[in-house]
């Protein structure tokens, strides 16, 4: 990226600017969590179905409308929420990706079919994609097998290494390939060991994980430790994990996580959508720790709601304001951009010079920027309501969004329409 001497870029040591501003460039953001068919799904399971309706229930509804999915109706799904990601400012996208065979769990005549239309929508539409294909085995800490709507999500070690191999040789430079544990209930130890071992040094691995207060006492039951205690404890977790949730911990588990180095991947958006829990932000900070934001189910596709929330959740639960204040600035959306571009190379892989070539131009001419200052700008996005302020995205150096619009919205949606009423019909 260049600027000239009418542009403003922020860094995380502040604004690089000269006399004249014409432009205020912030640095595009990573998303460190999806699951791209589930946007398909939004604002459909909002009706009480039991007095107890929590993320269990609302996994019931998820199961029955994966199991609609073929490769081109999770393309048109993709497209259209990668159009969306990048018009709201995020620059890549962190695939936890597990849809993997048809409905009836038989592979298909190309087993990386699912894989390959997702990488399909995130090069039409020009986003970032680190794509991480799920390891999912299991049903539980007992180890159950899977159940009937779980079978397309499975695989042996083998054939998912497999999998990994073919997918990693179509890496490019806005393409990175991961591996992606499913959860600690849906792998076993050995195996995990094991698809950990052969892996190339450098891979990213993400998990979900302490998501629910239900799988904190079901790992407590049956492998003694809490979650995240356990994997510290069985795995050589560093720099190259990212823990997806990481909700409910311990004070021993905050500090664990911040010193492997390991990012958390906070969705608040989801999490308060499934009742998960808010995450401890404040002790998680004062230990140090890396983390980022995802919007995970899509029911919300903005970075700003997600920074806004991950802030509010906390003013909520301490009746205070201005939580998320760090040694660097006393201003909270300066602390929360800091820390989503910190933790984005260690999350997706690519490494700085190329996220360099991601970034956003903020719309200099919206009222939320009226008399802006250096000192405000960024609050002001964050903070100041709901119309979508990034005016322009470039990926890798290349245009997608101009005006707020990106290049092929109007064809993507329309194609999405048409894929979406084929999903309901039945």
């Amino acid at each position: 990226m260049t600027t000239s001497d009418q542009a403003a870029l922020w860094t995380p040591a502040g604004w690089r600017r000269d006399d004249t501003i014409i432009e205020r460039i912030v640095p595009g953001i990573a998303n460190l969590h999806s699951h791209a068919f589930q946007r398909a799904m939004a604002g459909m399971a909002e009706r009480q179905s039991d007095p107890r309706d929590s993320f269990w229930t609302w996994r019931e509804t998820m199961y029955r409308f994966a199991g609609r999915f073929t490769p081109e109706s999770l393309h048109a799904v993709a497209s259209q929420l990668y159009v969306e990601m990048l018009e709201a400012g995020y620059t890549t996208v962190c695939e936890f990706h597990y849809l993997h065979h048809a409905p009836d769990g038989r592979p298909y005549a190309d087993p990386a079919a699912m894989s390959r239309a997702l990488i399909q929508a995130a090069r039409e539409t020009g986003i970032r994609m680190t794509l991480l294909p799920v390891l999912y085995m299991t049903g539980g800490f007992d180890e159950r097998p899977l159940g009937e709507r779980q079978r397309r999500f499975g695989h042996e070690v083998d054939a998912y290494l497999r999998l990994l191999d073919t997918l990693r040789s179509e890496s490019d430079e806005l393409l990175k390939v991961g591996c992606c544990l499913h959860s600690l209930r849906a792998v076993p130890p050995s195996p995990m060991r094991e698809v950990l071992a052969a892996l190339p040094d450098d891979s990213r691995v993400h998990v979900h994980i302490a998501e629910q207060v239900a799988e904190v006492e079901d790992c407590l039951a049956i492998r003694k430790a809490r979650p995240v205690r356990w994997l510290l404890d069985h795995a050589e977790v560093d720099e190259r994990w990212t823990l997806v949730h990481a909700t409910h911990l311990d004070a021993g588990e905050v500090q664990g996580i911040a010193d492997s180095g390991a990012t958390v991947a906070i969705c608040t958006t989801t999490e308060a959508n499934l009742g998960d829990g808010l995450f401890p932000l404040r002790d998680y900070l004062d230990a140090g720790g890396a983390w980022g934001v995802g919007s995970d189910s899509h029911i919300s596709v903005s970075p700003v709601e997600e920074l806004r929330w991950l802030e509010y959740g906390q003013r909520l639960i301490t009746r205070r304001r201005n939580i998320a204040v760090g040694t660097h600035s006393t201003s909270v959306g300066e602390t929360l951009l800091r820390g989503v571009v910190a933790s984005a190379e260690r999350s997706t892989g690519f490494d700085a010079i190329s996220l360099a070539g991601d970034f956003l131009t903020l719309d200099r001419d919206a009222p939320a920027f009226a008399g802006a200052t250096d000192e405000d700008y960024i609050d002001r996005w964050l903070f100041s309501g709901n119309r979508n302020l990034v005016r322009e995205v470039h990926v890798g150096g290349r245009q997608v969004v101009a005006e707020g619009r990106h290049r092929d919205r109007d064809a993507v949606a329309a194609r999405y329409g048409r894929t979406l009423r084929a999903l309901l019909a039945d």
